[in-house]
């Protein structure tokens, strides 16, 4: 399984027969080293919640490779009321996909889509990802602060790769971050949301001397294989 890492929250996760990405923010995303078009066919979008930054290009993809989109439920019924493919889920909830599992997780954010009309729409609650695929589990924490149940994903799951926020300002900053690496106690630690605005600068080196040698940083454009 090949995971590649796009910049601000975006994962591609190509398992060998079904491809999936989350949080598919490219266009207008100054890290993305590749543009929509440039994505393999895909299967799945999963977003973690409704935020133009990681709602991205979402719509389009969906409709351009009949992908299936994998959100919390209002998220879900929007895309939907779209003409778009989409499974409907809640926090907490998990279901069993043709490319494994996937369930839902805390995330404490806000939620919401600005349409072109500038219209903002309620999108539910954000959320975290679990992912269990091929034997491996991931972990997409979505755009989060820190929060004390995170000991109980460590506690509860063998979490193989994690993918954190580091920005801060929207979400959790570096220092906070070390400490959710250390609850989950994933084998590897990717930082990501972070440098693509002014606001969310930080140093993932920094960061990642700082996780007692389970922490990566993948440059945009970088992948790993689990």
């Amino acid at each position: 399984m090949k995971l590649t890492y796009l910049g601000h929250a975006v994962v591609l996760i190509e398992t060998g027969e079904k491809n999936l990405i989350i949080d598919p923010f490219l266009s207008g995303n100054p890290l993305a080293p590749i543009g929509p078009d440039e994505l393999p066919k895909l299967d799945y979008i999963i977003l973690t919640h409704g935020h133009n930054d990681h709602v991205g290009d979402a719509f389009d993809l969906a409709k351009k490779h009949d992908a299936t989109i994998i959100a919390v439920a209002e998220l879900a019924d929007y895309s939907s009321g779209k003409g778009l493919k989409a499974h409907a889920m809640s926090i907490g909830g998990g279901y069993n996909f043709d490319f494994g599992r996937l369930q839902y997780t805390i995330a404490f954010h806000g939620s919401s889509y600005t349409d072109e009309n500038g219209q903002i729409i309620y999108t539910g609650m954000p959320g975290g990802v679990l992912l269990n695929i091929d034997g491996k589990t991931i972990y997409h924490a979505g755009d989060t602060a820190l929060y004390s149940d995170m000991k109980l994903l460590g506690e509860k799951h063998d979490i193989d790769l994690a993918f954190l926020p580091i920005g801060d300002n929207f979400t959790m900053g570096p220092d906070d971050a070390v400490i959710a690496a250390n609850w989950i106690q994933a084998k590897k630690v990717v930082p990501i949301h972070y440098n693509t605005f002014p606001v969310i600068q930080q140093d993932p080196d920094e960061f990642v001397s700082k996780l007692n040698g389970v922490g990566v940083k993948l440059a945009p454009g970088e992948s790993l294989e689990l």
